[in-house]
């Protein structure tokens, strides 16, 4: 079993690194885990439409470069599938009994995904229908996916 979380734009901040780092800790005891970054592009404050689209689509070849190509490939989407940590751990079992053995997550930038990184996906996983910092969304989805592994595992965690 293998997760791995492939994602736009570095972590600065310490608590969110630290947060990561516990999550990933966890995770180990269930799954291999790695981690793949791709650098941001800029963004103008007065961006327009198109100039957005570009830079999604700039960040998105970067993404397809890292792609693991053997994954079952998951994008957090805002317009994916929502999912309860009971149904996000059954979807994991799904997955890894009957399509693949490796989990990649896709997240995006501060702008999301670009459509050519979106056609490649096997499925589409919205977190939340709320805004959080891309950066944010990489803890929430770690704490997800230990919760998942604790749910699979019949342990004491989830509640």
């Amino acid at each position: 079993m293998k997760i791995t979380i492939l994602s736009v734009g570095n972590i600065k901040e310490k608590y969110l690194k630290d947060a990561i780092l516990e999550y990933s800790k966890r995770i180990s005891k269930y799954s291999l885990i790695e981690f793949i970054t791709v650098e941001d592009e800029p963004i103008k404050d007065n961006a327009s439409l198109k100039e957005i689209d570009l830079i999604k689509e700039k960040e998105a070849k970067k993404l397809l470069k890292k792609l693991p190509s053997n994954s079952f490939k998951i994008a957090l989407n805002l317009k994916g599938e929502m999912l309860s940590s009971e149904e996000l751990a059954s979807k994991f079992l799904d997955i890894f009994s009957y399509n693949n053995s490796h989990i990649c997550f896709v997240i995006g930038g501060s702008l999301g995904l670009g459509n050519d990184i979106l056609k490649e996906m096997d499925y589409h996983l919205c977190i939340s229908k709320m805004t959080f910092p891309h950066q944010l969304v990489k803890v929430i989805l770690l704490e997800q996916i230990y919760r998942a592994f604790k749910i699979n595992n019949n342990e004491i965690y989830h509640k």
